[in-house]
């Protein structure tokens, strides 16, 4: 199993969704965020005073997939997610050891 975790511009969210759902992907968290990488934030003036927004917003969309998806997975959000422009973002693929789903007692890819 594996996690794969994603940040990417938040109006880009819902084409992300839509890929994964149309992988069967069922599930997935999604968290507001801030932060930066290569883009490194922008100035903005707000009531004529300039000022630098270091951290920028952004979606971190996680999803729990078996083995044989996630690759998949990764193709689907980085299609969907991509603008060609910085800051797109970025997708992190880690291992999971144990899922448990609450409700039932399912572990692992049964409970996926």
């Amino acid at each position: 199993m594996k996690l794969v975790m994603a940040i990417i511009k938040p109006f880009k969210l819902e084409a992300v969704r839509e890929a994964l759902t149309e992988l069967g992907i069922q599930g997935l968290t999604v968290t507001e965020v801030k932060g930066y990488g290569r883009q490194k934030g922008h100035t903005e003036i707000y009531r004529g005073a300039e000022y630098a927004v270091s951290f920028l917003p952004k979606v971190k969309v996680e999803v729990a997939v078996d083995d044989g998806t996630a690759d998949r997975a990764v193709d689907a959000i980085t299609t969907a997610a991509k603008t060609g422009q910085i800051g797109d973002g970025k997708i992190f693929v880690h291992n999971i050891e144990k899922a448990v789903r609450i409700r039932t007692g399912e572990t692992d890819a049964d409970a996926l």
